[in-house]
């Protein structure tokens, strides 16, 4: 069966920057995890395609092979005998696919111990918490070292010894015909190491699942996407390696008054009928309480009052937002008798003087004319 194409997996086009593969693979390798999808078992060889495909992408020098050659370019194969030259042009690549392999004098085969991987947490926050900082505990459910073995997956007592297989290189080495075909050491895996006698708490793997509990400053000012990294809070590494990072995504949740812009906050502001007529005086709230907005008369719905100061100051720095309000005139409703006759009194006083009372209705008449005038109507 054909090799997928590493492009492909990783869901990146051909001239993908090294930044944009590196986003690509992590986003692919939380989601494919076998730690997080133990009850999918295709899961961890997609996990392994996702991770051959980066091993090779990321590297310059495969990356060039892999454009030039496609998977017969990072195949690790190296020529033998009268086609020594063959195996020249393409030994580097392999060497560096298999941590030297069998080019290396004595036990060369690559460390057991891998980076853990990094982990994000979902932190869904009040816009007052956001605004004013706040500190939280969050529950991380993770990979933790081994104490009785110290990490390194061997029983307590004992460390790991020397493959038998590939005699610490990491690689073996099969001859077919012209070539000499070099593949990861199927029993060590590559490290050259052998674990004969595992640790019984955690298997052999150096580390053990565990939930921490860790608490988290969440500066004043942040807002939805921001993320607050937590270096070495992450999953530990296998064999003893060093642990990956916790991203904790700040998420702000919808607020009932305000809505956020950057540093600038908006609220809307009902007013009745008659102050938007008369003028006068209202309470508006802010993150700060509550202060007065003076509605000048003759306001129409849609005004915006800019209240500087009362905003957002962002995380990032610069100057405090603004809080601007936009007014929204209230039709009276459910009126008795008497109050309807006043309204219609009111209707009546301003028959005929449209230019005088409703300045914008005869723009708006004027407007909806020339659209007709155009559509011949």
């Amino acid at each position: 069966m054909a090799k997928e194409d590493y492009y492909e997996l990783l869901g990146v086009p051909r001239n993908a920057s090294d930044d944009e593969i590196k986003k690509s693979f992590r986003r692919l390798a939380m989601k494919y995890h076998p730690d997080r999808n133990t009850d999918n078992p295709d899961a961890e060889d997609k996990f392994k395609k996702v991770k051959e495909a980066y091993e090779i992408l990321s590297d310059p020098k495969k990356r060039s092979a892999y454009d030039q050659f496609g998977h017969a370019g990072v195949d690790p194969s190296m020529g033998g005998g009268q086609h020594a030259d063959f195996g020249d042009i393409f030994g580097d690549i392999f060497g560096d696919i298999f941590g030297g392999g069998g080019r290396r004098g004595g036990g060369g085969g690559r460390s057991r111990a891998q980076r853990g991987a990094d982990l994000r947490y979902n932190l869904d926050l009040s816009l007052e918490e956001a605004v004013s900082g706040t500190e939280v505990k969050i529950r991380i459910p993770t990979y933790v070292p081994c104490e009785p073995c110290g990490g390194s997956g061997a029983k307590k007592g004992t460390t790991p010894v020397t493959c038998t297989t590939c005699q610490g290189h990491g690689a073996v080495r099969m001859q077919q015909g012209f070539f000499a075909v070099q593949q990861t050491c199927p029993a060590c895996r590559g490290t050259g190491q052998q674990i004969k006698d595992p640790c019984p708490s955690c298997r052999g793997q150096g580390r053990i699942q565990e939930t921490k509990t860790l608490s988290v400053k969440i500066p004043p000012g942040v807002d939805s996407g921001d993320r607050i990294r937590l270096g070495g809070e992450g999953e530990v590494g296998e064999a003893g390696g060093p642990p990956g990072d916790l991203y904790v995504q700040v998420n702000v949740k919808e607020h009932p008054i305000f809505t956020r812009d950057g540093a600038n906050l908006y609220c809307e502001v009902p007013i009745s009928f008659p102050v938007a007529c008369l003028g006068g005086e209202l309470e508006v709230p802010t993150l700060d309480g509550k202060v007065a907005l003076k509605i000048p008369s003759e306001t129409q719905t849609g005004k915006l009052f800019r209240m500087r100061g009362k905003g957002v100051k962002p995380v990032r720095g610069g100057p405090v937002g603004d809080l601007i309000c936009k007014v929204r005139v209230e039709t009276p409703v459910n009126l008795n008798r008497e109050q309807i006759d006043l309204i219609k009194k009111l209707d009546d006083s301003l028959v005929g003087s449209t230019d005088t009372h409703n300045p914008q209705h005869q723009g708006w008449l004027d407007g909806v004319k020339t659209f007709f005038d155009k559509l011949g109507l």
